[in-house]
């Protein structure tokens, strides 16, 4: 079948870097992915080959080992991971939006120079702890604190939720550094270089998914964890801003994420209308099949466009929280929409996990969920639209 139409004008180095990620994804991880989704296994060995190939540093400056390339293009290499294999693009999204990028934006240069270097190399896995069992989408009410004694910081609490917490090398956790009885909200918040050599460190339970069910999901447990000093990142106090603004890169990781799972669907449905033969004729040419096809292929499109103008614009130095929320928020909408159409398509086989958009449509689900619900991206655009008027 035909490589999808982008609607994109592709440089040669873009579409090299697609090519390298496409064949990557169809070598290293189409052949395993159905035994890792059944096993829940997480593939260590992804890591040190994606890194080799740069897909740990794509947005990491050549001074640190990495590439250094445009955001749209980091999203053109994660959508072909994902398309093969959305569980394996959590690896890749996560390091690349939030620890990585945190450590760039607002680290010294010790600590760019100790973590970003084998991070982007993949000798270095990073993960990212805000969510707690009681702070959610009310991510500001989280509870773990970072108490400083001399020249460490002591940390209590458990963190949930967090993805391959339990493989990472490099955690950058959300800890309140605010007093106890003097509460300052989103203000008392402080962001960590944590690795899991530091005492009082350890993973507590594992997850059982519905989906992307070869990454693991885990909690974290703090109990008086002693962080040196030199591990805060920038201002002890204003963790939570870096990590909002972090997460405006880590929800387009998403949706590229997202697109990957409906292109996946897309494709897996178009070839099976073309096979699957009911009255005497194949499926595709019954009017109510091409219409589903027609509306899958536009939102995917449609999901995509709406991607890389914000990814544009990223680069470009320009805010992009409204149209991050929008990018995240349609296209996992979307993922959800299309891989039910899939199912459909396929119908009792589509329900079944021989056939591969049984696995789609439960790896869809969770990206309306996780960086951000469907209702807070569009309370984020709602509010948004208020401070342009």
């Amino acid at each position: 079948m035909a490589q999808p139409r982008l609607l994109l004008h592709l440089t040669e180095e873009q579409r090299e870097i697609q090519r390298v990620a496409r064949d990557f994804a169809r070598d290293e991880i189409a052949p395993y992915s159905v035994q890792w989704d059944r096993d829940r296994h997480f593939e260590r060995s992804l890591v040190g080959k994606m890194g080799a190939l740069g897909f740990l540093g794509m947005l990491i400056p050549p001074e640190y080992d990495g590439l250094g390339l445009d955001t749209g293009t980091y999203l053109i290499a994660l959508e072909e991971i994902a398309t093969v294999d959305a569980a394996v693009s959590i690896l890749m999204g996560v390091h690349n939006s939030l620890p990585t990028q945190m450590i760039l934006k607002w680290g010294t240069e010790a600590q760019k120079k100790r973590f970003l270097a084998p991070m982007a190399r993949g000798e270095m896995l990073g993960a990212f702890a805000l969510s707690e069992p009681e702070s959610g989408s009310d991510a500001a009410s989280l509870r773990t604190q970072a108490v400083r004694d001399g020249d460490d910081w002591v940390i209590t609490g458990t963190k949930s939720w967090v993805s391959h917490g339990n493989e990472a090398d490099v955690i950058i956790v959300m800890a309140r550094t605010d007093s106890p009885g003097d509460r300052k909200g989103a203000k008392g918040i402080g962001a960590f270089i944590v690795t899991p050599d530091l005492p009082g460190f350890s993973v507590g339970k594992k997850e059982d998914k519905m989906g992307m069910r070869a990454s693991p999901t885990v909690s974290l447990n703090f109990d008086g964890m002693r962080v040196p000093a030199d591990r805060a990142l920038g201002d002890v106090h204003r963790g939570f801003v870096y990590a909002l603004q972090s997460l405006d890169n880590g929800r387009l990781g998403i949706a590229a994420q997202s697109i990957g799972i409906a292109r996946a669907a897309f494709e897996y449905s178009l070839r099976y209308a073309g096979e699957r033969r009911q009255f005497g004729t194949m499926i595709r040419d019954f009017e109510a099949i091409q219409f589903k096809l027609a509306d899958m292929s536009t939102r995917v499109t449609a999901a995509r466009a709406l991607l890389h103008a914000t990814a544009a614009a990223k680069d470009r130095g320009e805010s992009i929280t409204q149209f991050s929320s929008m990018s995240k928020l349609f296209a996992s909408e979307t993922a959800m929409w299309v891989t039910t159409q899939a199912v459909q398509i396929f119908g009792g086989y589509g329900y079944i996990t021989d056939f591969p958009v049984e696995r789609l449509f439960r790896d869809a689900k969770v990206t309306e969920i996780y960086e951000g619900t469907s209702e807070i991206q569009r309370l984020v655009v709602a509010r948004e639209l208020y401070a342009t008027t």
